[in-house]
């Protein structure tokens, strides 16, 4: 039997990893002008004013999301709270090649945590997809030479990603897990709006005991501003808007496939951006993760 991707839902788990790779490399740009956890704070301080007139209605008593606080505070932890917040602080000591290359377990953990917490069935067909994925994500960070890939140092900021890696697939696997009202699930701003009230809590609170620990200075500026604007609107409130849909339509366990498409993304925004060609290699790439994705969305 086949699951089927439309072509709608191919375009939302597809634009999800296109602005995610935005938001790697943005991170990485700013890394020396703003603290890791503080710059997930006003990331999603600003990702929140953004979507208040569009769901507004969540902060009254008489929501209907109230009664459920308790899921939306832990995706609120995972989503908002932690796995930016760990992505910023591993580039703060890792490159952004090393930090993709972790990143690109998150089909296996999408398998494994499925299939420890969530009861969830592992097939062949899985596994053949992760392969093939994992494969395609290899191949662009060797540039299709072994010689670079063994060159890779882990360094702490490795550790941290591995660890954004789990939150996500814990995050991912409670999406698809419904509990609220038709009335909130139905309401993507309203559903997005709800785990953002929980998660600036908690990015609010890391973020205090970062500048606790440790104050750094802030460099104010356009490029600072301009970065903060782009992460707010595209990887805050565009992208997770297109992965909680994704997740719903497709399952968690195949929507963890299109993250391998990060890098391949992350490659073409190089091109774009910084005059690097493409090669033969981000060709065998692209089919081994589109492979990967075909092969696990068959069940």
């Amino acid at each position: 039997m086949t699951q089927r991707l439309s072509p709608a839902t191919v375009g939302m788990l597809a634009a999800a990893p296109l602005l995610w790779a935005g938001n790697a490399v943005v991170g990485r740009l700013v890394h020396t002008l703003v603290p890791p956890l503080t710059l997930n704070f006003i990331r999603w301080a600003l990702a929140f004013a953004i979507l208040l007139p569009l769901a507004h209605g969540v902060l009254r008593r008489d929501s209907p999301v109230w009664p459920h606080w308790r899921r939306f505070a832990l995706l609120g932890l995972l989503g908002v709270g932690c796995y930016n917040a760990l992505q910023y602080m591993a580039l703060q000591t890792s490159t952004p090649l090393n930090v993709t290359l972790v990143g690109a377990g998150l089909p296996v953990w999408m398998l494994a945590i499925g299939a420890l917490f969530f009861g969830a069935p592992v097939t062949r067909r899985h596994v053949l997809g992760a392969v093939l994925s994992i494969a395609g994500v290899v191949v662009v960070l060797s540039r299709g030479e072994w010689g670079q890939l063994m060159a890779l140092r882990l360094v702490p900021g490795d550790l941290y990603m591995v660890m954004a890696t789990m939150c996500w697939a814990f995050y991912s696997w409670l999406l698809s897990r419904t509990s609220e009202p038709a009335t909130v699930r139905g309401d993507w701003a309203a559903f997005l709006m709800a785990q953002m009230v929980f998660g600036l809590a908690w990015s609010g609170a890391f973020a205090g005991a970062e500048w606790a620990v440790a104050p750094r200075h802030v460099e104010w500026g356009w490029p600072l501003a301009a970065a903060l604007l782009f992460i707010a609107v595209g990887p805050a409130v565009l992208a997770y808007r297109c992965w909680g849909v994704g997740v719903q339509r497709a399952g968690p366990a195949v929507a963890g496939f299109f993250i391998n498409l990060t890098p391949l993304f992350a490659a073409v925004l190089s091109a774009a951006f910084l005059g690097e060609v493409p090669h033969l290699y981000h060709a065998v790439a692209f089919a081994l993760i589109v492979g990967g994705i075909v092969a696990s969305s068959r069940r």
